[in-house]
């Protein structure tokens, strides 16, 4: 497995060696969800091809008093992780390395990220697509792999592949969840034991939500606040119904109806989504 830190070693190694390149972008913290990522990755590359994980916890997707400095960095983890799986390359820089000191070049999407996760949390998108864009850059994949728990960014990298004329293949891996049904995410290791035992009602509410006969969407946004508010520790951010191709909210339930939720315990936000 080959380990690079700088932008010159992955611009050098992508004219270098020609080959079909699939990339998993993650922020290190390796668990069984980026694990199926990287699987699927392997599938899309082939025997002859390559698959390069990036770990890089990005600085501009973290709003001020964020958990960007607590967010955790087991590196030895992830290289056991991505050796394990057979994964080619590594990129793995410094902040410093990806960002240049006064940077004012940024790529924004204006109309998918307004909503949901994006009025939450300003600037976050914007963060995700100019890490992406600098990634596909920079190691020219032929194909990325990203998780549907991130609906909302899954859609808006699609929109920039498609907007800026990438030629690489956005391929959508589903949710990987714990028995419980609770969401994989680096974020639940926050989770103190009473938070943790309360989180699956997010998972619940959405199920539940999918099996209502409502059709009105309000009615069954307010079926999923009843359910998440039997939890006590639960604290809800968003609860919304949008069409899953625009996320544009939706007044009745029609085909490709996207319930999300964000869902704070303490200080520890989770999100998750159901197709209705």
């Amino acid at each position: 497995m080959i380990i690079l830190t700088t932008t010159a070693e992955a611009h050098e190694h992508s004219r270098r060696r020609a080959c079909k390149r699939v990339l998993v972008p993650t922020m290190g913290a390796l668990h069984a969800g980026h694990v199926s990522l990287i699987q699927l990755a392997r599938a899309s590359a082939g025997v002859n091809g390559e698959v390069v994980v990036s770990i890089f916890v990005n600085p501009l997707q973290f709003e001020p008093g964020s958990d960007y400095t607590r967010y955790p960095r087991p590196a030895a983890a992830d290289g056991k992780v991505c050796r394990a799986e057979g994964v080619d390359l590594v990129f793995q820089p410094a902040a410093n390395e990806m960002y240049a000191p006064g940077r004012s070049t940024f790529v924004k999407e204006t109309s998918l990220s307004e909503r949901l996760c994006g009025g939450s949390r300003p600037g976050h998108f914007r963060g995700v697509c100019t890490v992406v864009a600098k990634l596909f850059h920079l190691l020219a994949p032929a194909a990325a792999v990203f998780g549907e728990k991130d609906f909302q960014q899954l859609a808006i990298v699609r929109r920039m592949v498609r907007d800026l004329d990438f030629p690489i293949e956005i391929i959508a891996a589903p949710t990987i969840r714990e028995p419980d049904g609770l969401a994989l995410s680096s974020r639940n290791q926050y989770l103190n034991p009473q938070e943790r035992a309360q989180a699956p009602i997010i998972r619940a509410a959405l199920l539940e939500a999918a099996r209502a006969e409502e059709k009105l969407s309000a009615e069954i946004i307010e079926r999923v606040r009843s359910k998440i508010a039997t939890a006590p520790l639960a604290r809800i951010d968003y609860a919304e119904i949008v069409g899953a191709d625009d996320l544009q909210p939706r007044l009745m339930i029609e085909p490709r109806s996207l319930l999300a939720v964000a869902v704070f315990f303490g200080k520890t936000r989770l999100i998750d989504n159901v197709l209705l």
